[in-house]
């Protein structure tokens, strides 16, 4: 039986493998497609995944391996009568997949017929662009907090790492948006409490707890949300958006200073740069070629003494 067995898994081997690559070998031009082929399907299988990691899907996903292993086997091993069965429901197997991810096939064929096309094939939005408008989102939610004297901590991670602040709250990892922003601080809600934590133009975590500057550090008319800006400002390079309860005045932590009653146009000039600049490549060749020129100019001035 098991010499059988082996005999079967040489022969297919052979018929499957060895054949294929020995013609690869002997026509070297044919391993471009195959290449190709290779890097395209693994590519799919890593987006469906993605597409499909917070749903039950995997778990299916692992039952049609099973399957598709028990039909092999089985028609390696000659068991002709289980091997009728499993082929005769593979049959209808492309019917069957089309009904089990029927969501992830919509939700892929909308991105495929959408402008969110270049984002379905791993392409994001220009970093500089996408990174100013959630700063905008963010500036239009400080301020919505502000009219309604809404008390408000958000914490926006620049290149040090807060991950222990962030295990302190409530995992959320969602999109930057006003609504979501304005939401989560209104009073008496289960994560009004604490700070958002803004990472990489995700909110990634609510009700998180930020270490207190000490008294020394901070006026006195000043509440515990604003020494635990200034001590958040101190402890790492995060800038963080503070809106009173009591005043509805914005203030902004960064590098251990503390700037209270801040305007809008002036919260968003100062998250731009911070932020968003360092993606503005446009601006960096502008100013690399500004700097050119004025060396040029020096060197020619130089030669003319």
């Amino acid at each position: 039986m098991f010499d059988n067995f082996l005999a079967n898994v040489n022969t297919y081997y052979q018929e499957n493998f060895v054949n294929y690559f020995r013609e690869i070998y002997q026509y070297p031009i044919k391993l471009v497609p195959l290449i190709l082929d290779i890097v395209i399907v693994l590519f799919l299988i890593y987006k469906f995944f993605f597409l499909t990691k917070n749903s039950r899907v995997k778990q299916l996903i692992k039952g049609i391996f099973i399957y598709i292993l028990f039909t092999a086997l089985s028609s390696i091993l000659h068991l002709t009568i289980i091997n009728y069965i499993l082929r005769s429901f593979l049959s209808y197997g492309v019917v069957i997949l089309i009904v089990i991810f029927q969501p992830e096939l919509r939700r892929a064929l909308e991105q495929l017929g959408s402008n969110k096309f270049t984002k379905f094939i791993g392409i994001e939005k220009d970093k500089y662009i996408q990174t100013k408008e959630d700063i905008y989102k963010i500036v239009i939610a400080a301020m919505e907090l502000a009219k309604t004297r809404t008390g408000a901590l958000i914490v926006m991670e620049k290149d040090i790492k807060i991950k222990d602040i962030i295990e302190s709250g409530i995992e959320i990892n969602s999109d930057i948006s006003p609504q979501l922003l304005v939401n989560i601080f209104v009073p008496n809600t289960p994560l009004h409490d604490g700070a958002v934590i803004i990472s990489g133009n995700r909110v990634v975590a609510a009700a998180c707890i930020l270490p207190l500057a000490s008294d020394q550090d901070i006026a006195k008319e000043l509440g515990t949300r604003h020494r635990a800006a200034l001590g958040m400002s101190k402890e790492s390079d995060a800038v963080i958006i503070v809106v009173s309860e009591e005043t509805g005045k914005v203030s902004l932590a960064r590098n251990g200073v503390l700037l209270v009653d801040i305007k809008e146009d002036t919260l968003k000039q100062i998250l731009i740069k911070d932020f968003a600049e360092q993606y503005n490549t446009k601006e960096k060749v502008e100013k690399k070629i500004k700097n050119s020129k004025k060396q040029i100019k020096k060197k020619i001035k130089k030669m003319d003494v």
